[in-house]
């Protein structure tokens, strides 16, 4: 049990009947007139629906042990992601509903954070942006490239991105795992 004077964004809370729910962000608030309250927007863990919730400041939540662990993607078996916990060297066969968007990221050797509650795994958490090859792109024509244009390109794991003109099959690029936007060259 926590009280709501100690969330912090990250945190996990059991509400509603035992749903899990990770706290995006949250204010305390203290009116003029009236008690203070906790104002939060709280994502669902499993479905990824996002709620404003208000809690009164002081009230007791019941909060979630989530195993938060670094793993390594090491292959997909049938419609499973295998990784890898880098200290036991176990392998867990994780879902792709729990994998997600993150799927459109992974290659072989990737090191994600995968989040477990008892033993069930939540999520799979990756890094804000990460350094993929474009495997296919339409060269760009000369003359094309003062425009700031867009084009579609596949990368090495088969996502579909749009990148600028410039950028040809072959190169190392940053991409935003969030938004899947292009960040950036990556000088090899």
């Amino acid at each position: 049990m926590a009280s709501t004077n100690d969330l912090k964004n990250g945190m996990v809370l059991k509400l509603d009947g035992g749903q899990l729910w990770s706290v995006v962000e949250f204010q305390h608030v203290k009116p003029g007139k009236g008690p203070a309250f906790v104002r939060t927007k709280l994502k669902n863990v499993l479905s990824g629906k996002v709620v404003d919730k208000t809690f009164n400041a002081g009230v007791k939540v019941e909060t979630a042990t989530v195993d938060k662990r670094d793993m390594q993607y090491s292959y997909k078996d049938g419609e499973y992601f295998v990784f890898m916990d880098m200290e036991t060297y176990d392998q867990l066969h994780i879902d792709p509903k729990a994998v997600g968007d993150a799927a459109n990221f992974l290659i072989e050797g990737f090191t994600a954070v995968v989040a477990q509650h008892e033993g069930e795994v939540l999520f799979v958490e990756l890094p804000a942006a990460v350094e993929l090859v474009i495997q296919e792109t339409e060269p760009g024509v000369q003359g094309d490239r003062s425009t700031g244009g867009t084009k579609p390109a596949i990368l090495e794991t088969g996502h579909q991105i749009q990148v600028p003109l410039f950028i040809t099959t072959g190169e190392k690029i940053k991409v935003d795992t969030r938004t899947s936007d292009y960040l950036g060259r990556v000088n090899s």
